[in-house]
């Protein structure tokens, strides 16, 4: 890529601090526990998949919302080592940023407690504001961990300016068929059977369940299925693209890996194909070290294990 420009990923999405409080067990309702150690962890599936796409390779830029307190400076700051454009990144007065609690006990069991916080501040308007950074972009990726006219109001601007559309659908939420206007929507096992119905049990069912999610909209489907693979659907093909075995240990980032190097891959190649074959080995790398942002993998790494 030396001499080749960098795809252009523009993000609109969350910004958070995790907060990982680790003990033996999670207290029950009217029970007060000892933990063993508090970590900060920079997270938001927006940011994380920024940080994905910047470590693949991309050009990202990030357009979000922090607040005015003391994570808001240190998520930035975050953002910014790793190479991200900022710009677009709004800080909202007299307001906390995002926050996910995350209580795990030795047993690997997990409580979690989000707070948007300024996540929930960034509006149409702001979309409309920033609308240079999605003009000249190759790749927008968007979620639902922002509200969703915001995300709306992203997708629209992205398909007038011509530029591909990724939706990670997640948190898992009941959807509106105008918010998958999109040229691909990424979902795992959970996050499509609570858009479509169903159940998601055999390779059978992720393709029916992928024909069903095409017909709201997508132009394509590519819903993960863990260490089984990707099943992509085009409209005229389905296609179970498998991935590599690794010793899954922490797999919550694994889906934010997989969409930041889909959307660095597509844009750089132009096949979708291509793009998430490379993306499940981003995502299976992912899976196999502990944390979320700290487990995403670097270009050259992932280039190690595609042979």
């Amino acid at each position: 890529m030396n001499n080749v420009p960098k795809p252009t990923i523009a993000v609109l999405g969350s910004i958070n601090m995790d907060l990982v409080i680790r003990c033996e067990h999670l207290p029950k309702p009217g029970e007060t526990v000892s933990a063993q150690s508090m970590t900060e962890v920079p997270g938001g599936k927006g940011a994380n998949q920024a940080v994905a796409a910047a470590r693949c390779g991309g050009a990202v830029r990030m357009i979000g919302c922090v607040g005015d307190d003391g994570f808001g400076q240190k998520l930035l700051a975050n953002l910014i080592a790793e190479s991200i454009d900022c710009d677009a990144v709004l800080k909202a007065e007299s307001c906390e940023s995002g926050l996910a609690i995350v209580n795990v006990e030795n047993s690997g069991e997990n409580a979690i407690i989000v707070i948007p916080g300024a996540n929930a501040r960034i509006t149409p308007e702001d979309v409309r504001r920033f609308e240079p950074a999605i003009n000249d972009c190759d790749v927008l990726m968007v979620q639902l961990e922002t509200p969703q006219p915001t995300v709306l109001a992203g997708i629209q601007t992205a398909k007038r300016s011509g530029a591909k559309v990724i939706l990670d659908p997640a948190p898992a939420a009941t959807l509106e068929n105008e918010l998958l206007d999109v040229d691909l929507i990424c979902p795992n096992e959970s996050e499509a059977t609570a858009i479509v119905g169903g159940s998601l049990e055999t390779i059978d069912d992720a393709v029916t369940i992928a024909k069903q999610l095409h017909a709201r909209g997508p132009a394509a489907v590519a819903i993960t299925l863990g260490p089984r693979g990707t099943m992509l659907y085009d409209g005229a093909r389905a296609e179970l693209i498998e991935s590599i075995e690794v010793d899954a240990v922490d797999t919550t980032a694994a889906g934010d890996a997989f969409a930041g190097a889909l959307a660095v891959r597509w844009a750089e190649t132009g096949s979708l194909r291509d793009a998430i074959a490379w993306a499940n080995h981003a995502g299976a790398l992912a899976a196999s070290k502990r944390g979320a942002q700290p487990s995403l993998p670097h270009r050259t790494q992932i280039q190690a294990v595609c042979g």
